[in-house]
């Protein structure tokens, strides 16, 4: 018997043709054992009717659902959010943000006159460097094999400690002091929770070097931007390349948008053409796991928060 599956609130034909190709069959909410749930939190079905017992959620960063209560308020009911999804392309616009700060790229952009002589100092390189990548989940993991090649070497942060594939070092979270007096570069790609807002601030930017390049691709909370502002400021790092901010949208005219070493993006490192097309992998697989009683890809903790 096929397991059934509601998709809602919308049924794109891709992902229809995923919990299909997985052996799921298409049902309403009242008859179905799983739920892709493919929106925000704020029409979250409450409360969710007993005989569902497994929601897929179509966002990597989850916070909002846990604002708004939809994953406390159903602990017999087992998330699973789409973590690992979306990181290759996360990763490559990472790598991007940190390759255009070391190669000041942005000054070079606004330069109209030939300043060889003034960029050379702040021309700098990836090979030979030490990046930092802290929370080496789906993300920091698909960053290392891009890196790899340019010569760089990675120091993983991760909450367990465990063994990161292709970093010369995996620290745990506990030790994160350590990281920022002895990298180069650093790349925040961790989940947003209590625990981890303003993981990055003024404490933590001062033992950085002067030619230290920030990059994040993860959430804004995580950086204190005010930190951040007078560091780029004073010169006291080298830039920083976020694709999220705190707040976001940014403002105009908040000093992000006109300091020469801060380069933002507006949250668009998952290209909005390939998010579905991304999701839809895990959610065949995950309908298929589901249905073999096997375990979840990407089971949300409700204690950590991710």
């Amino acid at each position: 018997m096929a397991t059934t599956i509601a998709l809602l609130p919308n049924q794109d034909p891709t992902l229809v043709d995923a919990v299909e190709r997985a052996g799921g069959e298409l049902a309403e909410l009242t008859a179905a054992s799983g739920l892709v749930w493919t929106a925000g939190p704020d029409d979250f079905p409450d409360p969710l009717p007993d005989n569902v017992e497994w929601v897929q959620l179509f966002s990597a960063g989850i916070e909002e659902f846990f604002t708004a209560g939809v994953v406390d308020a159903n602990p017999r009911v087992q998330f699973t959010s789409a973590t690992g999804t979306f990181a290759p392309t996360v990763a490559e616009h990472a790598l991007a943000l940190l390759l255009a700060g070391v190669r000041a790229i942005p000054e070079h952009l606004f330069a109209d006159t030939w300043r060889q002589q003034e960029f050379f100092p702040k021309v700098g390189t990836l090979r030979g460097s030490t990046v930092a990548i802290i929370g080496a989940g789906g993300i920091g993991r698909a960053l290392i094999p891009m890196l790899a090649p340019l010569g760089a070497r990675v120091v993983a942060v991760n909450r367990s400690g465990r063994p990161v594939p292709g970093a010369i070092e995996t620290l745990p979270v506990t030790r994160l002091d350590e990281v920022w007096s002895r990298t180069d570069h650093v790349v925040i790609a961790a989940p947003a929770t209590p625990a981890t807002k303003h993981l990055l601030g003024a404490a933590e930017l001062a033992q950085l070097k002067p030619t230290s390049w920030v990059i994040n691709v993860a959430r804004g909370s995580l950086v204190d931007t005010d930190a951040v502002v007078e560091a780029l400021e004073a010169n006291q790092i080298g830039g920083v390349g976020l694709d999220v901010t705190d707040p976001e949208p940014l403002p105009d005219g908040h000093p992000l948008w006109t300091l020469p070493n801060a380069i933002v993006t507006p949250h668009d490192s998952n290209p909005p053409q390939r998010r579905v097309a991304a999701f839809a992998d895990r959610v065949a697989e995950n309908v298929a796991r589901f249905a073999a009683g096997e375990d979840l890809i990407a089971k949300v903790d409700p204690v950590a928060g991710y």
